[in-house]
């Protein structure tokens, strides 16, 4: 039905004056945040609450965990909210709810305040991170879609490499809680103005799809069917074996190469896996709409398998940096990957459902990555153990990736 050529007419996303490219910096904005509080912000917080606390880091860990876990039951109904509320109202609920979490955990003077701040850390979470991002840009882009998520995930690293650092010197110069309050109130400022401005209603990529359905699933039909379908099996658990490894072994890096190669050395190591990974995603994003992306998730997972091989058996400075670097170039490659697929090999209608439940599958199962590389580092006494056990798992995924299921 052609009641409103503007939302039906095709788009052309490959001109800078498109709108989507808009949303793009939008989102990138939002990532920044996102992940500078929320994702490497954690470190932050559990250094600075046993410093000001004396609260042993067990306490403090265990208040990450269950971020965590409640951030990826949130993120599961992510795709939902969006069909519904539309995204500019999901996104302004989400920037809200962070920065909310920022005064809440600056202001944490009692343990079950910590579990409070991160209870409401995980709605900011789930309406900043990748299951908002992927699902807002799905309604502005199909063609285009792997470059403008990969771009827009930038923000990400950028939260990390720019937005970590402010907020340990603002920390520094006006202390914790202040400086958690000026954060919250930045992002507040910063982005609700952009959001309001920039993010209209989508056009109607997908309508004929919907149209072409009588009677659409509802979204409990599609996780139920999604759970019982091998090609999107595959997909989920073999990026949450991956990130799994992944995230274990970054979060152990500096502790396995402090002793090996000094920790100046070391958090060069780190600087050096993080701008990779910038590199690497803006690099891919010029190519990643056109390859097979089965067969790239394949052959990031072995670099990423190679690259722990030789930090595990080699013990020159360079020659573990540049280890670093190769496992870098994939990092942010592959929390961008499952939804290219996933576009790819489901129907259109049910993309947001389906890439918010493979995100909070991942979510679950990265989350105890580095409690379980800790553990086995300290019954072997050392970080051998668990490093082949990331490699194993990091083939075992190159492998199950490849395994389709029937095509529709």
């Amino acid at each position: 039905m052609l009641d409103n050529p503007r939302h039906t007419a095709p788009v052309d996303e490959s001109t800078l004056r498109y709108e989507g490219w808009r949303i793009v910096a939008v989102c990138f904005l939002l990532a920044t945040f996102g992940w500078g509080l929320g994702f490497y912000g954690q470190s932050v917080y559990v250094a600075e609450l046993q410093r000001a606390h004396g609260w042993s880091a067990s306490l403090i860990s265990s208040g990450t965990t269950f971020f965590y876990l409640f951030g990826a039951l949130l993120v599961v109904f992510v795709g939902e909210a969006v069909h519904k509320y539309g995204p500019r109202l999901c996104l302004i609920a989400g920037t809200l709810a962070m920065a909310v979490a920022a005064v809440a955990i600056g202001a944490v003077r009692e343990p079950w305040q910590l579990y409070l701040a991160n209870a409401v850390l995980a709605f900011g979470w789930a309406g900043t991170s990748l299951a908002m991002i992927t699902n807002t840009i799905s309604l502005w882009f199909d063609a285009k879609r792997g470059m403008a998520i990969s771009l827009a995930l930038n923000g990400a690293s950028f939260g990390g490499i720019v937005g970590v650092p402010l907020l340990v010197a603002l920390i520094g110069h006006v202390g914790f809680a202040s400086a958690m309050y000026a954060a919250a109130g930045a992002m507040l400022v910063l982005l609700l103005p952009v959001i309001l401005i920039l993010v209209g209603r989508p056009p109607d990529l997908h309508g004929w799809h919907a149209a072409a359905k009588p009677k659409p699933q509802s979204s409990t039909q599609i996780r139920a069917q999604a759970l019982r379908d091998i090609g999107f099996l595959s997909v989920t658990i073999a990026f949450a074996l991956v990130l799994f490894a992944q995230v274990g072994f970054i979060v152990h890096l500096i502790s396995f190469l402090d002793p090996v190669i000094g920790r100046e050395r070391a958090a060069v190591a780190v600087a050096v896996l993080t701008a990779m990974a910038v590199v690497g995603r803006v690099l891919f994003s010029l190519v990643i709409d056109r390859l097979n992306q089965r067969l790239a998730s394949s052959l990031s997972f072995l670099s990423q398998a190679a690259a722990l091989c030789v930090v595990i058996n080699l013990h020159n400075d360079y020659v573990l940096i540049a280890a670093c670097a190769v496992f870098g170039f994939s990092v942010g490659n592959l929390i961008t990957l499952p939804s290219l697929i996933v576009q790819q090999e489901f129907d259109s209608a049910s993309f947001g459902v389906l890439i918010s439940l493979n995100t909070a599958i991942n979510q679950v199962t990265y989350a105890f990555g580095p409690g379980v590389v800790g553990f086995l580092r300290d019954l072997s006494g050392g970080y051998a153990l668990p490093f082949y056990l990331c490699i194993a798992l990091e083939v075992a995924a190159a492998a199950l990736i490849m395994v389709r299921g029937r095509t529709s």
